[in-house]
C-alpha cells in the first residue's frame, strides 16, 4: 500500500495571526516591563538616597571593620575590612548550614523508618517528637536551647568532665590535635578510604542484582574508611601531640570550643528541620505499594532488608524533591541566629549597617549569599534526584 507523502515542514510565520510570534512578542513585552521595573526602583532609590545626603556604593567594604567578631574559623581583627567581616559571617552560616543539613537529614530518616516500627512506644514516641517540634515556631525553640545552655549549664569554675572534655556555659570544650604532616596523610587515607568504600558499594549492589546475595553495606564500607584514615596516619609518623583544654579561674582556657551560640542554633535547627524531614521519608515509605514489602518478606529479607533495599531505593523519587525544600529552609532559618548572638551573615550585616549606614548594599550582600547558597542547594540536590530517578527502558 502506498503512503501518501508527507506534507512539507511549514515555515516560521512571522505575522501577528502566528501563535508562536504573539507569544514571543508577549514574553519580549514582560521581560521589558521587568527590566524597566527593575531599573525604576533603583534609580528612585538612589535618587532619593542622594537627596538626604546617604552615600551608596560597595566602596566600604574596603575600609576597617572596627569591630571583632566572638566566633570564627578564618581568623580575624578589627582592624581587617568590611570584606573579610562578610566572609568570616559567610563561613559561620555555611557551617551551621552544612552540618544542620546533614545532621537533620540523618536524625529526620531514622524517625520516619522508626514511624512504621511494629513496637508501639517507638511509633508513639516518633510521633509526639514531630507533632511537638513541627508545631513550635522555630525562633521559639532557638530561646529555648540558647536558655537551656546558658542559664542551666555551671559556670567555667565548675564545669562539667568527662574525661578533658568540659561543658558549661561557656559552651563546649574538647582536644583538638596540633596540626602536622602527619595529619594530612591521615586526611589523604581517609579520602583513599571514601572512594574505596564507594567502589565496593557499587560491586556489592553488583552482586546483589546478579546472584540474590545481601553484602553489609554500612560496617564494610566504614571499616575500610577507617583502616584507611589509620594507615595514612601511620605513614604520616602518627602524631599525637594536641592541645587540651584546661579550666582557668574564670574560663575553660585552651583546646578547642563550641560555643553556647553555635550549639543553640545548629541544634535548634537539626531538631526543628528533622521533624519535617521524618514525615517526608514517611510519606515516601508509604507511598510504596504494601506488596512490595509482602514479596521482600516472601524472599526471607529482615524487616531492616526490607526497608534498604526495597522500600526506600523506591521512595526516593517522592522523597527528594520535599526534602530539597526542608535543606532550603533549614538553610534560610540559619538567618535567626541573631536573636541569639551567633555571628553570621545576618549579624555581621547589621552590624556594619550600624556603623557604615549602607543599608542597601549590605541587604543586598546577605540576599546574594541566601539566593547562592540555596540555588547550589537546589543543583545538588536535582542531580541527586537525576541519579535517582527510575530509568524506563
Amino acid at each position: 500500500m502506498n503512503r501518501p507523502p508527507s506534507a512539507a515542514p511549514k515555515k516560521k510565520s512571522w505575522s501577528w495571526r502566528s501563535q508562536a510570534f504573539r507569544g514571543l512578542v508577549y514574553q519580549l513585552l514582560a521581560l521589558a516591563l521587568i527590566a524597566f521595573g527593575l531599573w525604576y526602583l533603583g534609580h528612585n532609590t538612589l535618587v532619593n538616597m542622594r537627596e538626604r545626603g546617604i552615600q551608596s556604593g560597595f566602596g566600604f567594604l574596603g575600609q576597617t571593620a572596627g569591630f571583632d567578631i566572638g566566633e570564627t574559623l578564618l581568623s580575624f581583627e578589627s582592624n581587617q575590612s568590611y570584606l573579610k567581616a562578610f566572609l568570616v559571617g559567610l563561613v559561620n552560616t555555611l557551617r551551621v548550614a552544612v552540618l544542620g543539613i546533614v545532621l537533620a537529614a540523618i536524625l529526620g530518616t531514622l524517625l520516619g523508618v522508626a514511624r512504621f516500627s511494629r513496637n508501639a512506644l517507638v511509633r508513639g514516641l516518633c510521633q509526639a517528637y514531630v507533632e511537638f517540634f513541627r508545631n513550635v515556631p522555630i525562633l521559639l525553640q532557638l530561646l529555648m536551647w540558647y536558655l537551656l545552655f546558658t542559664e542551666t549549664l555551671p559556670e567555667a569554675s565548675e564545669a562539667w568532665q568527662i574525661g578533658d572534655v568540659y561543658l558549661s556555659k561557656g559552651g563546649l570544650n574538647f582536644p583538638v590535635p596540633i596540626w602536622q604532616q602527619g595529619h594530612l596523610w591521615a586526611g589523604i587515607g581517609l579520602l583513599a578510604g571514601l572512594l574505596l568504600a564507594w567502589l565496593r558499594s557499587r560491586w556489592a549492589r553488583a552482586q546483589f542484582e546478579a546472584t540474590g546475595q545481601v553484602r553489609s553495606a554500612f560496617w564494610v564500607p566504614l571499616l575500610i574508611v577507617l583502616a584507611m584514615g589509620v594507615l595514612g596516619w601511620l605513614l604520616g609518623g602518627a602524631p599525637l601531640e594536641a592541645n587540651f583544654p584546661s579550666k582557668g579561674e574564670f574560663a575553660v582556657e585552651n583546646g578547642g570550643a563550641l560555643t553556647p551560640e553555635f550549639m543553640a542554633l545548629l541544634l535548634g535547627l537539626v531538631v526543628y528541620t528533622a521533624a519535617f524531614v521524618a514525615e517526608v521519608v514517611r510519606a515516601g515509605i508509604a507511598s510504596v505499594p504494601r506488596g512490595q514489602g509482602e514479596a521482600a518478606a516472601a524472599l526471607g529479607l529482615s524487616r531492616a532488608q526490607e526497608m534498604r533495599l526495597v522500600m526506600l531505593p523506591q521512595a526516593l523519587r517522592v522523597i527528594i524533591p520535599p526534602m530539597t525544600n526542608q535543606f532550603l529552609n533549614l538553610t534560610k532559618n540559619s538567618s535567626l541566629a541573631v536573636a541569639i548572638g551567633y555571628p553570621d551573615v545576618v549579624s555581621i550585616a547589621n552590624t556594619a549597617i550600624n556603623q557604615t549606614g549602607r543599608a542597601v548594599e549590605c541587604i543586598s550582600i546577605v540576599m546574594l549569599v541566601y539566593l547562592c547558597t540555596s540555588l547550589a542547594t537546589s543543583a545538588l540536590m536535582n542531580w541527586y534526584n537525576t541519579r535517582a530517578a527510575i530509568k524506563e527502558r
